[in-house]
């Protein structure tokens, strides 16, 4: 699961992270770590801070780009930028906007694709809560 997030970050990191002269190469690669680490934290801060539901929905209803979600995990990353890699703020806040939102969207297209069961909303929640079994969670949430 966290193999297949770090790809997809940097499958979207183009422009944002490896083409970005604010980044060295060497860094590159710990770069994508932390933006895959910081969309893990956020998640798992919604979990942990009883905001399931509204993850859920969030899964549910990808349309509001202006989500809660990304907004928290933009800042994280941005922050991690400035603080680890000396990255002026508003530079580190323009990486993140770039890289992202485009990442949490596929996340969000992959929980819906039947044929891709490593990115499905109760594997994503499982592996958040410590591999629980969230799948009856689930079905009451989407019935709620």
């Amino acid at each position: 699961m966290f193999e297949k997030l770090f790809m997809l970050v940097k499958n979207n990191a183009g422009m944002a992270v490896v083409q970005n002269p604010m980044i060295p190469a060497k860094y590159h690669e710990a770069v994508m770590n932390e933006a895959s680490s910081s969309i893990i934290e956020v998640l798992k801060g919604q979990m942990e801070s009883g905001k399931l539901k509204d993850m859920v929905k969030y899964f549910q209803f990808p349309g509001i780009y202006n989500n809660p979600l990304i907004n928290s995990t933009v800042n994280k990353f941005a922050n991690k930028l400035n603080n680890f890699y000396g990255i002026e703020p508003a530079a580190a806040m323009q990486i993140a906007k770039e890289l992202i939102p485009p990442v949490m969207q596929e996340i969000i297209q992959q929980s819906k694709n039947d044929q891709d069961t490593d990115f499905g909303l109760g594997k994503l929640l499982a592996m958040l809560s410590g591999n629980n079994n969230m799948n009856n969670l689930l079905s009451q949430l989407a019935v709620a």
